[in-house]
């Protein structure tokens, strides 16, 4: 019975407004995901048609062999930072979700990452997600716009494709074993 027991792992999902976290959590949890989201009500967000936000968190599931990946998604917006410490408290590693066709926004995911790895010295993956679209960026220029070292993966995403996103936390897992 002990060989059969699941490893349990907390790995948070984190990066700007718009990267498309809860989208990566909901398109790979195992369970009915658990979201926060409600109306935009800050006029100063511009996202195309996107009409909600997290404020407190996603929350997902995914079981990859013998480990059991509990996934906790960051709200991207700065005024609900304080949200970032807490779910970070305990992760076993971080995905850092930028969007690839927002050259802007690589600065907020700079300031995301910079405060990620401060919270613990635990492992991490930078995914450029909408990897999809004509004008997204290669994970080659966002790993030198975010200054990510060498032994940082930066790797291609898509979060609303399940297959895309399973490459990415199989990346993961293998960092954590």
């Amino acid at each position: 019975m002990k060989g059969n027991r699941l490893k349990a792992y907390k790995i948070v999902i984190t990066g700007p407004f718009n990267a498309g976290k809860t989208a990566f959590i909901h398109s790979i949890s195992d369970i009915t995901m658990v979201t926060t989201e409600r109306r935009i009500t800050d006029t100063g967000l511009t996202a195309g048609n996107k009409s909600e936000t997290t404020v407190a968190m996603d929350y997902g599931q995914k079981r990859l062999g013998d480990a059991m990946l509990h996934l906790y998604g960051t709200p991207g917006q700065a005024r609900f930072e304080f949200m970032w410490s807490i779910l970070a408290k305990e992760m076993d590693a971080f995905v850092l979700l930028v969007d690839s066709t927002d050259r802007v926004s690589l600065m907020d995911a700079k300031q995301v990452m910079r405060q990620f790895r401060k919270q613990a010295k635990v492992p991490y993956v930078v995914a450029a997600n909408k990897q999809d679209h004509r004008a997204a960026m290669p994970p080659a220029e966002i790993q030198r716009r975010l200054a990510v070292s060498k032994g940082v993966a930066v790797m291609p995403c898509v979060a609303r494709d399940k297959k895309s996103v399973l490459q990415v936390l199989e990346h993961v897992r293998q960092l954590l074993v």
